[in-house]
């Protein structure tokens, strides 16, 4: 199966308490169909001390999404878009923007 959303995307979330945030990709869980999005679903976390170098406390972390919760951000249109795929003359299977119809490289 290929990926509609991979690491380092950005996207916005389309439901839930997080409504109309945009971040970016920074972590997917395939078989859990999860993605940790930069700034989003942020929750706390206490830490206990690791050492000298790392202190303890209490700190803001980001929490998984749902996949069916992501819209892809059109890196051209700047919108939100569904993503298909393409299958090029050298044969390479790459995503393409619904609105736009541009190829998305990453």
């Amino acid at each position: 199966m290929a990926a509609r959303i991979r690491k380092g995307d950005t996207v916005v979330v389309i439901s839930g308490v997080n409504k109309g945030r945009r971040g970016e990709v920074l972590r997917m869980m395939p078989k859990a169909e999860r993605a940790v999005v930069q700034g989003v679903a942020m929750a706390t976390r206490h830490v206990k001390p690791r050492g000298m170098q790392e202190p303890g406390g209490i700190r803001e972390q980001e929490g998984a999404v749902h996949i069916s919760n992501l819209m892809l951000i059109d890196p051209r249109s700047e919108r939100p878009t569904k993503v298909g795929f393409r299958v090029l003359d050298d044969g390479r299977k790459v995503r393409v923007a619904k609105v736009t119809g541009e190829v998305i490289e990453n």
